[in-house]
């Protein structure tokens, strides 16, 4: 079955919002066992929807609508599915009592014009889940004599995951007549590249290629690392989950510590369960990072209990004043250790790394943009061995150097712990 992604919105063709949606949706659609051979971007304007979706219509059996279904002038998805299935818009009287008690439920005035949202084409219906305001649509249709079938989701892009996931995908399956169970899991690796994991697994790859199943993927992830993604696919869910435990074992084995986590852990979510483990505390101290150490931190739930603070020492003389640091150059490795070592003792923690550097455009201290110091420092800073430092040069960008260099820093304290002979102490 193919299925074809029609991306809504002008805010798309500008370039004022990067289409994240698609891509996720046409990674889902492969590993639900559907191609997707197109997916197209249109601006709007209902006569460029309407024959975007007939072409569309043409070459594919389904086409999935992400965008346009919200209760403004340019939301007009709505109108031109009813215009390519040939039928008018009718209310719904339920999905109007639903839209009204979401609104009453968070104590809102709802504008007259959010009712809009509870008109279908005639022939189709509501997607069950409704995450937001916006309600998805299932349109079945005959066009040009054959079965086709278009789905409506909203742009927001947590809304359309429950949406895809809970109604379109399975219905997708049903229609495609797909029997087989199709699942992945994701290996989270930092410290090699793509081409270092390919040599490193070229052996494995080769096996698999004979075989055909399972497969392996790389995706490269930017600051998140890179991800090895193994698909199975099996008669049964339980014939999956084994071949899939079967092969991140050899995998495992294969890659060693360069393996963090498999599927949506972080290299921050897991550094902080490995310090809860050891009933370790942790501080930071950030120089270029300028936060982003701490703010990734905490966005993982139940940081508290691990995360004591961090110290944003961004200028030379907060370095000095509050860390403790020497007077003179402070992009270096002696000063990241100095860093580390002060805002542990002053915080009290039992774990503590810093970060100070260039994050560019342009040179400091005679150090090209992307020269990094980071330091880590467990247990007492005087016992040997208890700090660790490293001096680097990243890629790219201002924001890439300094996104590159939290997921560094944190490797750089994950590896120590691992190191780290007495847990707990």
């Amino acid at each position: 079955m193919r299925v074809e992604v029609v991306a809504i919105g002008t805010e798309l063709l500008l370039g004022q919002i990067d289409d994240t949606n698609s891509a996720w949706m046409g990674e889902q659609l492969a590993l639900a066992g559907l191609d997707s051979h197109f997916q197209v971007k249109v601006g709007d304007n209902t006569a460029r929807i309407v024959e975007v979706l007939r072409t569309a219509l043409g070459r594919s059996d389904a086409v999935i609508c992400c965008g346009g279904l919200g209760p403004t002038q340019d939301d007009l998805t709505r109108v031109a599915i009813a215009e390519v299935m040939g039928v008018g818009l009718q209310a719904d009287e339920e999905m109007e009592e639903r839209i009204i008690s979401r609104f009453a439920g968070r104590s809102r005035r709802m504008p007259e014009n959010n009712l809009l949202q509870a008109k279908r084409p005639e022939g189709a219906e509501f997607i069950e889940q409704m995450p937001g305001t916006a309600p998805g649509l299932v349109c079945p249709m005959v066009f040009e004599g054959d079965p086709k079938v278009i789905y409506a989701v909203p742009g927001v892009p947590w809304e359309m995951k429950e949406m895809l996931q809970g109604t379109v995908l399975p219905d997708l399956q049903r229609r495609a007549g797909l029997n087989s169970v199709i699942r992945s899991r994701v290996l989270r690796t930092w410290g090699e590249s793509e081409s270092g994991l390919a040599e490193l697994l070229a052996d494995r790859i080769f096996e698999l290629d004979r075989i055909g199943n399972p497969t392996l993927a790389f995706l490269a992830s930017g600051a998140e690392g890179l991800k090895v993604r193994i698909t199975a696919k099996c008669d049964t869910a339980e014939e999956a989950e084994r071949m899939l435990a079967e092969e991140e074992a050899r995998l495992r084995e294969l890659l060693g510590p360069l393996v963090f986590g498999t599927d949506d852990d972080t290299m921050e979510s897991v550094v902080l369960q490995m310090l809860r483990d050891r009933s370790m505390t942790l501080a930071t101290a950030e120089s270029l990072t300028g936060g982003m150490v701490g703010s990734r931190i905490c966005d993982v739930p139940g940081a508290s209990d691990v995360f004591l603070g961090g110290v944003i020492s961004y200028s030379a003389a907060v370095k000095t004043s509050v860390l403790g640091v020497p007077e003179g150059p402070v992009v270096t490795e002696e000063a990241a250790r100095r860093m580390a070592v002060g805002v542990r003792e002053r915080l009290g923690a039992d774990v503590a790394v810093a970060t100070t550097g260039v994050a560019g455009p342009d040179p400091a201290e005679g150090q090209p943009p992307g020269t990094v110091c980071m330091a880590v420092v467990v247990g007492d800073p005087s016992a040997a061995g208890s700090v660790e430092s490293i001096r680097v040069r990243l890629p790219g960008r201002r924001r890439q150097v300094r996104e590159f260099t939290v997921i560094t820093v944190l490797g750089m304290l994950r590896r120590r712990l691992l190191d780290h002979d007495t847990p707990g102490d």
